[in-house]
């Protein structure tokens, strides 16, 4: 199939706005709590009567400062509850939020707010606006500095007593679905981020139709998800807008380091994250099960559920053997499994990279169904995805209802809906090339089934030609050996080449158990370990899951472990994980040479 849509299932205003969202849950909904926040510890309800009162008193400060209808307004923060509030409140006084990246240089700073004319900053730490004021003097369109842990929304609220209701009801009407709602800056992984300009249309087609169309998910009075992907990131935004058009009671969580006890708080039923943590949940309760002495049991669990939720798929379902050992599995391994993703929930939803079939099987064998989908930052986050009641494993779903799916003759994925960005800020030939023909260009190579369920094979700016003249596509072969514990990133090389091979990074936690488990030197590190013949064996079976995922000629033949990280300092990937293909093989050339040495 080259081509598929869906019809819409939300109908966008269009004389309305983002900020109607919160208007009409303080009229519809007044005392349903719509956000949870953290007070001493302890997670308070925000009914919406609260929120948009809050929201009203920021607003009315960035109104008294001189925030101007259309004005650019930057927020530099992890995510937590303010960076929502902020959000809406820079919507309310007329603003265009410009999201930036918590851990983002003083360079990447100076960019994202000198090319978005940003007037305004809300930063979150003293560290946030030391960064700021270093590259002050470069930006003379930045007038004003907030910072959320220094009062920021105290502040503006006592700064704008003065702003009467009028004008703020006044601004908060101004803009309609055509206007600006935020500008996203890509990741930057082959130059300068380019700001993605997206509409308030854009949010409303997208998020409308996501919860019309998982409408159990989004149960008001019922249903609650816990933020803990960066706010600055489209995928979070998706998650912001969504919960409050539902609405839905929404948490955020700034730290992921102590994301399993968060969880366990905040008892979310539905989890919106990256394919990393899911690994993660996976690994971590294998490690545990094997130091517990546990492991074969854990292993056979695992196959279970795979076995369980492939049979789900097929006309006669489960055998009743099979359903006699999943029942038995789920009272020894799986119940304690939901228990860890916080207990209550049924459901994921997963975005960013490939999940992977493995990993999609075993979840939903559990009883928690993670619903992979696709999307950019130029689509709004999800272009596709998997809906909740007839999910097709090892694809990222259908399209977004109201837009359409298209796959180019070279087999590139082309979109167009109303979620679809209007252009990148400032950068018209970009925008040219990206739209044209009226459709958006993704980069991306897939297919399309005949149900019009969307696969992801590639990227077209990442495929590698060997010197035999194979053409390759690493994002394949990279997910699989990813998904290995051991492995925290990997990067198929070759081009050129006379054959595949492999850069490999080891996950720091996963190590340290691996090296007490294996009798290594207390201590012992990556760098120490690199040459170790345990841990190349062990890596090498990470490689071989991934060749048996393609043919002979795409499969890695060798690969060197890596002394230290990817590093987003050391300018490696962006702050949402993408790999910069070209930084990394400038600065590991030598490795990448000695793989084909000799």
């Amino acid at each position: 199939m080259r081509e598929f849509s869906l019809p819409a299932l939300y109908e966008v205003p269009t004389d309305g706005n983002l900020t109607d969202l919160i208007r009409r849950n303080a009229s519809q909904h007044p005392d349903v709590a719509v956000m949870g926040r953290k007070v001493d510890g302890v997670w308070t309800d925000v009914t919406a009567t609260e929120f948009l009162a809050e929201v009203r008193g920021a607003a009315k400060g960035l109104i008294a400062a001189g925030v101007e209808p259309g004005d650019r307004v930057a927020l530099l923060s992890r995510t937590r509850y303010e960076w929502v509030l902020l959000d809406f409140a820079i919507w309310s006084a007329g603003g265009v939020t410009v999201p930036v990246y918590e851990t983002s240089s003083p360079e990447q700073i100076q960019w994202i707010l000198g090319d978005s004319g940003a007037s305004a900053v809300l930063v979150e730490s003293a560290a946030h606006e030391e960064s700021v004021d270093s590259v002050r003097a470069n930006l003379p369109e930045l007038r004003s500095v907030w910072r959320i842990e220094d009062d920021a929304v105290a502040r503006l609220t006592a700064d704008g007593a003065g702003v009467s209701d009028k004008l703020l009801d006044g601004r908060m009407s101004a803009a309609n679905a055509d206007d600006p709602a935020t500008i996203v800056y890509t990741s930057g992984t082959t130059g300068r981020p380019k700001g993605c300009v997206l509409t308030h249309r854009a949010f409303f087609a997208e998020c409308g139709n996501v919860v019309e169309r998982l409408k159990p998910l989004f149960r008001t009075g019922e249903c609650s998800v816990l933020l803990f992907l960066p706010a600055a990131h489209v995928f979070g935004r998706l998650v912001e807008v969504a919960s409050v058009m539902a609405p839905i009671r929404l948490g955020c969580v700034p730290d992921i380091k102590n994301l399993t006890d968060e969880l366990a708080s905040f008892r979310p039923t539905l989890i919106l994250g990256v394919p990393r943590v899911f690994e993660k949940v996976y690994n971590s309760a294998r490690a545990k099960a094997q130091a517990d002495g546990k492991g074969k049991i854990f292993d056979r669990a695992a196959q279970t559920a795979i076995a369980y939720s492939r049979a789900l798929g097929t006309p006669q379902g489960p055998s009743f053997g099979l359903r006699l050992k999943h029942k038995v599995f789920d009272k020894l391994v799986f119940g304690k499994l939901r228990a860890v993703l916080g207990g209550r929930g049924e459901y994921a939803i997963s975005g960013g990279a490939p999940l992977g079939e493995r990993l999609g099987h075993f979840f939903r064998g559990i009883g928690f169904t993670v619903l992979e989908g696709y999307g950019l930052t130029e689509s709004c986050a999800a272009t596709a995805f998997n809906p909740w009641d007839r999910q097709k494993i090892g694809t990222v779903g259908q399209p977004l209802p109201g837009s359409v799916v298209r796959i180019a003759d070279d087999g590139e994925v082309l979109l167009h809906g109303e979620h679809v960005f209007t252009g990148y800020w400032n950068n018209e030939a970009a925008t040219a090339e990206a739209l044209a023909d009226g459709w958006f260009h993704t980069g991306d190579i897939g297919t399309l089934d005949e149900d019009g369920y969307l696969a992801i094979t590639g990227r077209k700016k990442e495929i590698l030609v060997t010197a035999g003249g194979k053409n390759v596509a690493p994002a394949v072969i990279e997910d699989r050996i990813r998904a290995h514990a051991l492995v925290a990133e990997c990067m198929v090389v070759g081009d050129g080449r006379p054959f595949v091979g492999a850069l490999v990074t080891l996950d720091e936690e996963f190590l340290g158990r691996w090296a007490s488990e294996h009798g290594k030197p207390a201590g012992a590190t990556a760098a120490s370990l690199r040459d170790d013949a345990e841990l190349l064996a062990e890596v090498q079976r990470a490689i071989d899951d991934g060749n048996a995922a393609v043919s002979k000629a795409e499969s890695v033949r060798k690969f060197r472990v890596l002394p230290a990280q990817f590093t987003e300092e050391a300018g490696h990937i962006t702050p949402s994980l993408k790999l910069k293909r070209n930084v990394v093989a400038k600065d590991f050339a030598d490795e990448i040479e000695a793989i084909y040495r000799g």
